[in-house]
């Protein structure tokens, strides 16, 4: 099966040979995990759950509009978290994105991501069909 490298200028991508933002395999698009950090790379921004997860899911809608598709066509999203008690942030920012029948989801306690000031990190799986 062919993959295909997706780009959207509206989500910076790590320098080559780290990894990929967004693979297109067949109908799906496998989307990385998707942190808060500013395009040119300086900074995370979103002060709280909530505004991260926000720019976050901005970030996947893009990725996922560049390859053809709509927040519809995501099917599943995991979503990982420094502090779960604050879980209730990220599914107001989801709501904002997502009606309807809503992707299959896990939620993930870490102990820490990336960087002390990421407190979520989300990756998705759309199927963007014969697009």
């Amino acid at each position: 099966m062919p993959k295909t490298r997706i780009y959207s200028p509206a989500v910076a991508e790590a320098p080559p040979g780290r990894w990929s933002n967004a693979i297109r395999a067949g109908e799906f698009l496998f989307i990385s995990g998707q942190v808060s950090r500013s395009n040119d790379g300086t900074s995370i921004e979103g002060k709280g759950e909530y505004e991260q997860a926000k720019i976050i899911f901005t970030k996947i809608m893009n990725l996922v509009e560049a390859a053809g598709g709509s927040a519809q066509d995501v099917v599943r999203v995991t979503i990982y978290m420094v502090d779960i008690e604050q879980n209730k942030e990220v599914w107001r920012a989801r709501q904002e994105f997502f009606n309807g029948d809503f992707p299959a989801s896990t939620l993930v306690e870490v102990s820490a991501l990336g960087s002390p000031e990421v407190l979520v990190e989300i990756e998705a799986i759309a199927h963007v069909g014969g697009k």
